[in-house]
């Protein structure tokens, strides 16, 4: 068994990954939209609203999430948040776990 707890202090974090433990695929949390544009060339981004609301933008496309919700975010896709309440959290997993796929776009 694996326990974790978001850090409070920071608004957005990593709560395992294969960085430092045997599992294959990395578990996060937010609790703020962080508009941060961009994408991915061979990982899956999934996004599951826990609490609160948010806009994230998908390709140019505005997605409103509420509590409850799920985002999936396909490789190739730009993507970032641009909104939230203040109740805002959600995790986020990355599959397949892919070190360093990230570009930052302007």
């Amino acid at each position: 068994m694996i326990h974790r707890s978001k850090d409070s202090k920071i608004s957005k974090g990593w709560f395992i990954g294969p960085w430092d433990s045997k599992l294959p695929i990395p578990v996060g949390y937010a609790n703020a939209g962080i508009n941060e544009k961009h994408v991915h060339q061979k990982m899956y981004e999934v996004y599951l609203v826990a609490n609160g609301h948010s806009t994230a933008v998908v390709d140019g496309k505005d997605v409103s999430l509420k509590s409850g919700d799920m985002l999936v975010v396909e490789p190739g896709e730009v993507h970032t948040f641009i909104d939230n309440s203040d109740d805002y959290f959600h995790f986020v997993i990355n599959a397949p776990f892919v070190k360093g796929d990230k570009i930052l776009v302007g």
